[in-house]
């Protein structure tokens, strides 16, 4: 994988469609995850998502992939903005309403029927990134990309006893942070 990503860094159109191929299982298990913290009427369906994704992915023109989980960290970031342009849609056709809020700690293990206000997540996790950029972007590539600990501090280039850390105290910021946002409305 590492050198089909190398080869679409060099302009191979070819390394690019079979990457996508290499990876469409791991990009599909992502969009799930997300998609299950959606409402059941959602028109956003898995493969729309991934779609999408990929075609934002094959815009980033100037990227020097490194490797599968930088990879995985970008895809992370373009589906998190996919799924927040859609939520910011559908809460303008609702004029402003917003679904269910659920506390970060919550949503890593919420059930069907329920879903995450991803709107107020990104606006959090922007707030926290103009205070701590690492905290965010271990909350990103934790919760967004599914990675594990391990991969988070390999990515990161730190410790797993920091991304620990970063990832406790994010989410006790983070949980304030929504629970604000449902008092506020």
């Amino acid at each position: 994988m590492t050198e089909l990503l190398r080869e679409w860094s060099n302009g191979d159109r070819q390394a690019q469609e079979q990457l996508f191929r290499v990876v469409y299982n791991e990009l599909h298990r992502q969009a799930a995850r997300y998609l299950r913290h959606e409402p059941s009427g959602l028109t956003l369906q898995t493969t729309d998502l991934i779609h999408e994704a990929y075609l934002r992915l094959i815009d980033q023109r100037h990227v020097e992939w490194q490797n599968r989980l930088h990879f995985f960290a970008i895809s992370a970031q373009l589906m998190r903005r996919v799924l927040v342009d859609h939520a910011r849609r559908r809460q303008a056709a609702k004029r402003g309403g917003s679904g269910f809020r659920l506390p970060l700690e919550e949503a890593m293990d919420v059930t069907a029927g329920q879903d995450l206000d991803f709107v107020a997540l990104d606006e959090a996790l922007t707030r926290l990134a103009e205070i701590d950029p690492r905290q965010a972007q271990v909350v990103e590539l934790m919760f967004f990309s599914g990675l594990s600990v391990v991969e988070t501090a390999k990515v990161l280039e730190m410790s797993k006893r920091t991304v620990n850390r970063d990832w406790q105290v994010a989410k006790a910021w983070l949980r304030r942070e929504l629970s604000r946002g449902d008092g506020a409305k």
